[in-house]
């Protein structure tokens, strides 16, 4: 049971890391830092929106409009480290 806790977390680990680079990536983008139009770029912010919107399209649903600022990536990352902690306290030992 340990090596499959073991495998939750480094998921929720891992989801955290790749929400990260989203994030940063989409500011370098907003900031013309690195041009989106560029191949590998784009191939990776393919990626990486497809990976993270999903969960922050959810969010966004329910919490009103700010106007330009975002808070959903902060609020996911909240409930992840909430649920890998969660996982962590109640798991059976």
């Amino acid at each position: 049971m340990n090596s499959l806790l073991f495998l939750i977390v480094q998921i929720i680990s891992l989801y955290k890391f790749i929400l990260i680079i989203y994030i940063i990536a989409t500011w370098l983008i907003n900031f013309n830092i690195i041009n989106p139009h560029n191949r590998i770029v784009y191939a990776l912010m393919e990626a990486l929106y497809r990976l993270s919107e999903p969960s922050l399209r959810i969010i966004r649903k329910f919490i009103p409009n700010l106007g330009n600022i975002d808070i959903s990536p902060i609020i996911v990352f909240i409930l992840l480290e909430f649920l890998q902690r969660l996982i962590l306290e109640y798991w059976p030992k």
